[in-house]
């Protein structure tokens, strides 16, 4: 058994959750969830980021405490891991105890080895990244400077810490060269390398203009650059920095799952600190891309947003999960379109898949007496059916591992697709008449089938696949992926079958 560590991003506390956060979490829950039914030692790990000049700006706003506005804006991030059905080990908040002492000690280590000096920084800063940008990165439109993300800049001068990142140029670019899969995908790693080999300046890493953060150990009059707080969270929750803690087994991350206007933070900054702190880099970062709506970026500075709790009232939570990981290469920007989540729900889950098992399990419900027929050997067409359903769980991870989810559930779906015409064509329903043997085998494996679908889509949707596991018979302790190895008992009583999923009508 291995050990695997997986991390959303931690989620800034400016206002609600929208689709984008429960996105980046789906990736991390799906991918941690597959893990534990390989049978490994999984921890995931999703939080909030509650520091910075963002927050303070919307606790005034709101006319509240900081601490009060952070701790109700973190509630309705744990709310949406609930709704989601996300199985995270820990949510971590950046006001926490435990938080500030990972930052500090990092800070303090990272002075010990000289990697940070006073000075004083002046450039072009937004706000609403958090984050410095060079001239040549900003365009002008009436008069006013915007970063590529859009947001708008403004030329600040203060005093301020230092990170030597200019030192570790050079390090960073060999890194990228012998650990070719740690930012993936490959554009978004181009992306890196281009903006690494165009030249690192030191990174201010403290500010001075507002005082909600972590203060500077041995100068108060300084908080913690957002973004040196935020990244450490990762090591936080690993129990830095006691690295003798139980946790610690799990650092480095496996994989850090972040939207693709953060990967700069995480796939340039957090190695060069990690490096630097003499701490082992995380191994992956992946930079999905963003769901837009007519076009647009969804983004709550844009307030087009679509908050997903409606979304799971209005369709449910699983054909929603099965939607978002289905529909667009993670990885890829991909437009949100009700239509073709109910295209996806009623073709591939309603007809495809839920169609499949009411057929299948009705017919052992009327003409096997409810009972699992036997195993047996069969035809050509039996052969060809179970060579692809014994090869479906390594194709799975296979795509898994490479975070292709809609690669991952199309091969589960062309299987499916393999199955219904399957019973098209062997017709167990005619068999009845004329070979009851014939039938019990042909039900037998469909049941197979069933079994093979539902286990290898349980990270995708547990709710589903545990109402269709108990339909198909089989025991909670008999889930994993190794359990499909071991057949259920001829015999075994089956439950009379209902639908598993609906069909959504209206997508207004």
């Amino acid at each position: 058994m291995a050990s695997f560590y997986f991390t959303t991003p931690i989620y800034y506390v400016n206002d609600k959750p929208h689709i984008g956060h429960a996105y980046t979490s789906l990736a991390t829950d799906v991918l941690a969830r597959w893990k534990r039914l390989e049978g490994h030692d999984v921890f995931f790990l999703t939080g909030t980021d509650e520091h910075g000049q963002k927050v303070e700006k919307a606790a005034q706003d709101a006319g509240m405490d900081p601490q009060a506005f952070t701790d109700q804006v973190s509630q309705s991030f744990r709310l949406l891991a609930e709704r989601m059905g996300f199985s995270h080990d820990d949510f971590i908040r950046t006001t926490e105890p435990r938080h500030k002492a990972a930052c500090t000690a990092l800070w303090e280590e990272l002075v010990r080895r000289d990697e940070i000096y006073l000075g004083h920084y002046e450039g072009w800063y937004a706000v609403r990244d958090e984050a410095f940008y060079g001239p040549d990165e900003l365009v002008e439109r009436d008069g006013v400077k915007y970063a590529p993300s859009g947001a708008p800049v403004a030329w600040v001068k203060e005093p301020s810490y230092f990170f030597r990142l200019s030192k570790w140029q050079d390090w960073l670019l060999r890194y990228y060269e012998d650990n070719p899969g740690f930012i993936a995908p490959a554009s978004r790693r181009n992306e890196v390398m281009s903006f690494v080999k165009s030249g690192l300046q030191d990174l201010s890493i403290s500010r001075t203009s507002f005082t909600w953060g972590i203060p500077v150990p041995g100068d108060p009059a300084h908080v913690m650059y957002v973004w040196l707080d935020a990244l450490t969270n990762y090591v936080t929750a690993a129990g830095y920095p006691d690295t003798g803690a139980e946790r610690w087994k799990f650092w480095p991350a496996d994989v850090h799952f972040v939207g693709k206007d953060i990967v700069r933070f995480h796939a340039i900054y957090w190695p060069a600190f990690l490096e630097a702190a003499g701490i082992a880099p995380p191994k992956r970062v992946f930079a999905h891309g963003w769901w837009t709506i007519e076009g647009q970026k969804m983004s709550k500075s844009l307030g087009n947003a679509i908050d997903p709790l409606a979304l799971i009232e209005q369709y449910g939570l699983d054909p929603l999960r099965y939607f978002l990981l289905r529909e667009v290469p993670f990885g890829n920007d991909g437009d949100f379109a009700k239509s073709a989540l109910m295209s996806r729900n009623n073709g591939e889950l309603a007809d495809t898949l839920g169609n499949l098992a009411n057929r299948t399990l009705s017919l052992i419900q009327r003409n096997c007496e409810g009972r699992l027929p036997a195993v047996a050997a069969g035809t050509e067409a039996d052969a060809e059916l179970l060579a692809g359903l014994i090869a479906l769980p390594a194709a799975v991870a296979a795509h898994l591992e490479a975070q292709e989810f809609h690669l991952a559930l199309e091969a589960i779906m062309a299987q499916a697709r393999a199955a219904n015409g399957y019973i098209t064509l062997q017709a167990p329903w005619a068999l009845k008449k004329t070979d009851l043997v014939r039938m019990g085998v042909v039900l037998r494996h469909l049941h197979s089938a069933l079994r093979v679908f539902a286990t290898v889509l349980q990270p995708f949707m547990p709710g589903t696949t545990a109402a269709m596991l108990d339909q198909l018979g089989v025991p909670q302790q008999a889930r994993g992926l190794a359990d499909l190895a071991v057949p259920l008992p001829e015999g075994t009583a089956l439950p009379p079958p209902a639908p598993l999923f609906r069909k959504i009508e209206d997508a207004a």
